[in-house]
């Protein structure tokens, strides 16, 4: 379908690297430079207006692997897609709903930089995955009308999901741009990037505040080469 390509492309873009370089490399310039355009031409509300009806079920039951964008189907839930695409030095095993869950495993969660260990059977809520444009936030500025099984998508799309340390995630919550950047300020380009692309490919709104916050961090991301 066509949001699983245009989502599933960034994915690439997000997770290339952790910690970013100066200068930014020209790929993440150039990404940069295609989400200034996108956030040109996306529809913009002045504030952010909380809707009192939405529940995480609107959204399909967590982490489903039965949707259509990338991976969904291959057998194994979302959370443990992202886990075997986030971390590193990873052992797998068979568990009941995935046959090559991860067991083990380390990373760096983008938002602080900090080197976690993962392991299942310890600890395993220490690592958790996020939604980079959260399901709240999204149901205030459009999902509310979509179908369930787009809503569903969206939830276990990659292109928005990415592991971090749950510290920042549970800081985070719901909160949009305008209210909460990633405490590494290194992660600032990818995390607009991503941003701005989920939106966009679910036309979704932006609030005007953060839309300014996403504006400025982009220009400066854009510059670098």
């Amino acid at each position: 379908m066509v949001l699983t390509v245009c989502v599933g492309s960034a994915v690439m873009v997000a997770v290339v690297s952790v910690r970013e370089q100066v200068p930014v490399d020209p790929a993440l310039a150039a990404g940069a430079q295609a989400s200034v355009a996108q956030l040109g031409r996306m529809p913009v509300v002045a504030q952010r207006l909380s809707r009192d009806d939405y529940h995480r079920d609107a959204f399909g039951p967590a982490w489903t692997d039965a949707v259509s964008v990338a991976d969904g189907g291959n057998g194994c839930d979302t959370r443990n897609d992202i886990l075997a695409r986030d971390l590193t030095d990873t052992r797998v095993g068979a568990v009941a709903s995935c046959p090559r869950a991860v067991l083990a495993g380390e990373f760096r969660s983008p938002y602080t930089g900090k080197f976690l260990v993962f392991a299942r059977d310890r600890k395993a809520g220490a690592v958790q995955i996020d939604h980079i444009v959260p399901l709240a936030l999204a149901w205030d500025m459009g999902a509310w009308s979509w179908s369930l099984s787009t809503r569903t998508d969206f939830a276990n799309d990659p292109a928005n999901l990415v592991a971090v340390d749950a510290a920042s995630n549970q800081d985070k919550s719901d909160a949009e741009p305008a209210r909460w950047m990633p405490p590494d300020k290194r992660f600032h380009c990818r995390y607009a990037i991503q941003f701005v692309t989920v939106a966009t490919a679910y036309r979704l709104s932006v609030d005007a505040a953060s839309r300014a916050v996403l504006a400025k961090v982009l220009s400066r991301c854009a510059r670098r080469r």
